[in-house]
């Protein structure tokens, strides 16, 4: 499912999808968590309920004692007279409160740990289903919108929409019971109060609620622009420490973050300013309740305890009110982050129950590779990048391939090594046809050096075997792979050997050396298919003619693809492919290639 699957203008329907990937765990703890706000719910009830009597103690004793009600609590604690009254309804009155309190504490615990957990879970998910998508959604999203879902998104979600559903929930649940004990008390009264609350909230949400919603998308659209402010200023900090470009950047970052600061200030105003109106409107209503109870009742103790527990009632209700118009804002605030998240959930994931491990698990390398009519085009409406391409690659060949700039020489590579798969045609290994079902296994065989190498802020053996849980790499393969490398040296010589660490993107080594620990972390793989993807293109002709020569000696049983923008480069390959314009214009050797060259 994609974005386009989504009602984006519906709340409702973003959350439906939302519970979809809610884990039954969790949806049993929110079980639980519903229970819970019941039971505080009652709780809030009997403590205004122990007001009662207490309120008519200190006022008319003598009229609580006589009360039909009261008769079974008389009994129970033995009372005689207005003076046996004061310790056990006092102490009964605490109790309620302090349990009320106690109950109201636990429920915030519960609910904050399973929204955080739930968020946790729903944080996890995205990112596993973000790294299990193919390679063509990959280079064809923009990875500042990615990393802005991935972490300030999702975490807005948490904070913003899932914590605040469960405490307007719970608040519902408080407000409702509490509500019925009032209309008990005096309906009249109550049904007005409340209803006139519900309308000043009601109107103030109408007239915010258009603004609510275009700070949310303000909000989704400057967090990716700060996100990708920040990237692309620290990814190419040389560049733009050379060309003094600091303030443009500083700039972009500005506007982006006063737009956003903007937008969350608007929401935050917003979502707590009605407390000041309803809290001034509770003191008039008290009020007024108060004129009414005096004018309708003569008998002043009634109205006093009527008053009070009015009055206890409306400060329960006041905070609660606005807690559940807080929740709905600060959804409503949030509905289009919210709508890119659940995106970023519906993401498929691979059905790993239809692999067949048997038929596939020795899918191995042993003869050679076969494309038979390839093309390959990125999209529908996009011409094709490659076009009929007939090739074959036998196991323990070096195979050169060059080619003009946008020429298709990586698309080619990355159809050889299961990234793209072919528009139209096959790619064969061994006479088996790879598919999405099997080309996991063929990946297996397969080790990849870039033109830019990934190096982790991490240690050297970790770098080597990368992929590999700390506890389980073997460092006496890590240095064979490196001594294969020709890098032993260069980090045995290090204070800490191995474990140095490289620092951010391998900053403390010069460009050749983080080729050879690519290089060892290929053979490290022990793959029967090596890939250089331009690997030497940064470097200089004496560090490349190095390398090459590194990489000549490597063993006559692994297949090696190159790809190389300078032909020197290739000198030692059996076979060079000169690609043109997404066709393969010649297949010869090094020799060949520069006669024709000429």
């Amino acid at each position: 499912m994609n974005k386009k699957d989504i009602k984006q203008d519906s709340i409702i329907g973003l959350l439906k999808n939302l519970w979809l990937h809610v884990t039954p765990k969790r949806k049993l703890q929110l079980f639980f968590l519903i229970v819970l706000m019941v039971i505080a719910s009652f709780a809030e009830v009997i403590s205004l309920g122990a007001l009662l009597p207490f309120l008519g103690m200190i006022t008319s004793p003598e009229n609580i004692l006589i009360q039909p009600n009261f008769q079974i609590f008389v009994k129970i604690f033995d009372i005689h007279s207005a003076a046996d009254l004061s310790i056990p309804v006092t102490a009964i009155f605490c109790f309620a409160v302090v349990i009320s309190g106690a109950l109201r504490i636990t429920l915030l615990w519960a609910t904050t740990k399973i929204s955080y957990r739930l968020g946790a879970d729903l944080s996890i998910s995205t990112y596993r289903r973000t790294l299990y998508q193919s390679y063509l959604t990959h280079i064809s999203r923009n990875s500042s919108e990615l990393v802005a879902s991935l972490s300030t998104k999702v975490s807005g979600v948490i904070l913003h929409v899932i914590n605040p559903i469960l405490i307007a929930i719970s608040s519902t649940i408080i407000l409702l019971s509490i509500l019925i004990f009032l209309i008990f008390l005096n309906p009249k009264v109550s049904v007005i109060a409340f209803f006139s609350f519900t309308i000043i909230y009601f109107f103030i949400i109408k007239a915010s609620n258009s603004k609510l919603i275009s700070n949310s998308k303000l909000i989704s659209v400057e967090t990716t622009s700060v996100v990708k402010s920040i990237q692309e200023a620290l990814g190419g900090i040389r560049q733009v420490l050379l060309d003094g470009a600091q303030e443009i950047y500083c700039s972009d970052y500005k506007k982006s973050d006063n737009d956003l600061r903007k937008a969350q200030a608007s929401n935050y105003f917003i979502a707590n300013s009605p407390r000041f109106i309803i809290e001034s409107a509770g003191m008039v209503l008290i009020a007024v309740i108060a004129l009414y109870l005096t004018q309708s009742d003569n008998n002043r103790g009634t109205t006093i305890i009527t008053l009070g527990i009015f009055g206890l009632g409306a400060q329960r209700l006041l905070p609660v009110l606005q807690q559940i118009y807080h929740s709905l804002t600060s959804i409503s605030g949030n509905k289009s982050a919210l709508f890119d998240v659940v995106s970023l959930l519906n993401q498929p994931l691979p059905i790993k129950k239809n692999l067949n491990l048997k038929k596939y698990k020795h899918l191995r390398f042993n003869k050679d590779i076969v494309l038979s009519g390839v093309f390959f085009r990125y999209s529908k409406n996009n011409p094709d990048v490659l076009k009929n391409i007939n090739l074959t690659i036998r196991k323990g060949m070096r195979i050169g391939i060059i080619g003009p700039t946008g020429s298709g020489k990586s698309t080619l590579i990355d159809i050889i090594i299961g990234l793209l798969n072919p528009t139209k045609g096959e790619l064969l290994i061994d006479g088996k046809n790879i598919s999405n079902e099997n080309v996991r296994f063929w990946q297996t065989n397969i080790a990849h050096v870039p033109q830019t190498i990934h190096l982790m802020d991490a240690s050297i053996a970790e770098n080597i075997a990368f992929g590999e849980r700390v506890d389980a790499i073997d460092l006496q393969r890590v240095k064979k792979a490196a001594k294969n490398a020709q890098i032993d040296q260069v980090i045995e010589s290090l204070p800490l050997g191995y474990q140095t660490i490289v620092g951010e993107r391998g900053i403390r080594f010069s460009g050749g050396q983080k080729q050879r620990i690519a290089i060892a972390r290929a053979l490290y793989k022990r793959s029967n298919i090596i890939v250089f993807d331009e690997a030497t293109s940064a470097l200089d002709e004496e560090t490349e003619a190095f390398l090459m020569n590194a990489i000549g000696e490597l063993s006559s049983h692994l297949t090696i693809l190159i790809i190389a923008h300078r032909l020197s480069t290739l000198k030692r390959c059996d076979a060079i492919v000169d690609v043109t314009n997404g066709k393969i214009k010649r297949i010869g050797t090094y020799s060949e290639i520069v006669r024709n060259s000429r």
